[in-house]
């Protein structure tokens, strides 16, 4: 996902004014040099801009350089192959997402089994997504768009970004938990699916709450329901999906990982740093801006989140039988 260029601006130009905090000091003396932290994917995409909201934060915390390395591909599988390569001593550092979640199940070969061999630090941000219609569609509302499906089973089309991308596979589930019978088209991109949205060529389109916000407002869109389990704020009045099948939600979450075996002090005070900068109202405000939810726990709390997140997509990529292109 693109972000809007005056928006990238702006939020790297802010970050230089967060708060800066005294440098850590302890027996080990970590960091005594810069930190790396991957990101898989391209400058300027979501998660790129969220791995420097957090590096300028740790950046601050630490009192030595984080500076964000872009390794895109295989659908984020070299970033992570990347950092499980890595020594396991704090200097590199993983910004995982849903998307190793889902890849668990989606590539049956990869060289690295991502909860064996990433130690989670810590949740950063999630990102809800919406579920829309075109203006012209007749549903007005989520129920109305599950009963048009039941009623016409396979004749709605809905886009989403690529294949296995937590937007597509979030359509999978809905399909998995109500019945109803949707066309979950992946495109290469969010933007791609739109302009079909809006061309008429397909029905809707499933998005995070910022890529379809300007189109929500224009008109172009109708928002439907999100897939958080409560309101977006920048969505205000639409439902959540689970107000109508009970048991839903999905998100684009982001949150750090490190190389397994990397020592428990680093891990947890990387950890208490991470949940201070999600208590800071100044980075608070950003998220925000970027339509995103604060993910505060403790590593064993990401751990368990990690595990849940990716029994659920592996129980959903064999229900749908989704292959990687």
């Amino acid at each position: 996902m693109k972000l809007a260029r005056r928006n990238i601006l702006r939020l790297a130009a802010s970050g230089a004014a967060l708060t800066a905090m005294p440098r850590f000091s302890s027996a080990e003396a970590y960091p005594a040099r810069p930190v790396r932290l991957i990101v898989g994917g391209t400058p300027g995409s979501a998660p790129d801009v969220i791995a420097r909201l957090v590096a300028q934060w740790l950046s601050e915390r630490l009192g030595q350089s984080v500076f964000v390395e872009n390794k895109n591909g295989a659908s984020d599988n070299l970033a992570t192959e990347a950092v499980v390569d890595a020594a396991p001593d704090g200097y590199t550092l993983l910004l995982a997402s849903a998307s190793n979640a889902i890849n668990a199940t989606l590539f049956a070969n990869l060289k690295f089994n991502f909860i064996r061999d990433i130690a989670p630090i810590a949740g950063f941000v999630t990102f809800p997504m919406v579920f829309t219609v075109s203006a012209p569609f007749p549903a007005k509302t989520f129920p109305e768009l599950l009963a048009n499906a039941k009623a016409h089973p396979g004749k709605i089309n809905i886009g989403t970004p690529p294949l296995g991308s937590p937007q597509h596979v979030a359509g999978e589930l809905l399909k998995m938990m109500s019945g109803a019978d949707i066309v979950f088209i992946a495109y290469r991109g969010g933007p791609a699916a739109i302009n079909d949205a809006l061309g008429g060529q397909i029905q809707g389109v499933v998005g995070t709450v910022l890529l379809t916000l300007p189109q929500i407002r224009s008109g172009g869109l109708r928002a439907l329901a999100v897939t958080s389990t409560s309101p977006a704020a920048l969505l205000p009045g639409i439902p959540p999906v689970a107000q109508f099948v009970p048991g839903f939600e999905a998100g684009q979450w982001v949150g750090i990982g490190a190389p397994k075996n990397t020592p428990v002090e680093i891990v947890e005070w990387l950890n208490r740093e991470i949940n201070a900068g999600l208590a800071d109202a100044t980075l608070k405000a950003r998220i925000a801006e970027l339509g995103g939810l604060p993910m505060p726990g403790s590593p064993a709390d990401f751990a368990k989140f990690i595990a849940a997140e990716t029994k659920k997509w592996g129980d959903v990529i064999r229900f749908a039988k989704i292959k990687p292109e």
